[in-house]
């Protein structure tokens, strides 16, 4: 049985929700400072008209305002040193950092990024939880459903097929991708979207 079904009510009507291996289950119970810290930040955000329609590098500004609730919550962005040993010797195996990382908890956010980096975020996903530094991983991406909105704004090229959105992290979840790591993804939905 999912576990999803314990995402509060106005999250789960704000965002598309799903999860791998009972994630929202281990939150609620075994990461709870942390998912209480993630719900702050998920009910905090909106999806700005100025930042899809800004230039360039100013649209990192979305990735910052999701991230920024987290990181005045003492969430910071973490690589680690990993390494294996066969017969006495050390081969290191490093890991890509994580953007946001507390307790036993890694979240990474991906706004408009090239697909292959949803790949990155789960391999990683798989090795910290292996490893038994995470318990679980997070992921904040757009929901596909956006394009259309961005279409209207005449900025549908810059948010094209093969960047990050739900369409194309889901059949790498579903693969199991993360392994055994319990995964949850939000995707940001039109219900979060202001014209301001």
């Amino acid at each position: 049985m999912a576990t999803d079904y314990l995402v509060p009510e106005d999250i789960a009507y704000l965002y598309e929700v799903h999860e791998w291996r009972n994630a929202v289950g281990v939150l609620t119970t075994a990461c709870i400072r942390e998912w209480e810290e993630i719900q702050a930040a998920l009910r905090a955000f909106r999806l700005l008209r100025s930042e899809v329609i800004a230039p360039g590098k100013n649209r990192s500004s979305i990735v910052e305002r999701l991230e920024r609730p987290l990181k005045d919550a003492g969430w910071v962005e973490r690589h680690f040193a990993t390494a294996i040993v066969v017969d006495g010797q050390a081969k290191e195996s490093p890991t890509h950092s994580v953007d946001c990382f507390k307790g036993r908890v890694a979240l990474e956010v991906e706004w408009n990024n090239k697909d292959p980096f949803y790949d990155r975020d789960l391999n990683n996903f798989r090795l910290l939880f292996d490893l038994q530094v995470i318990d679980v991983g997070v992921i904040i991406t757009r929901c596909s459903e956006l394009q259309s909105i961005f279409n209207d704004l005449e900025k549908g090229t810059s948010y094209g097929n093969s960047t990050t959105h739900m369409g194309k992290l889901l059949p790498r979840l579903r693969g199991g991708s993360g392994g055994g790591c319990p995964i949850v993804a939000f995707g940001i939905s039109s219900k979060l979207y202001d014209e301001d």
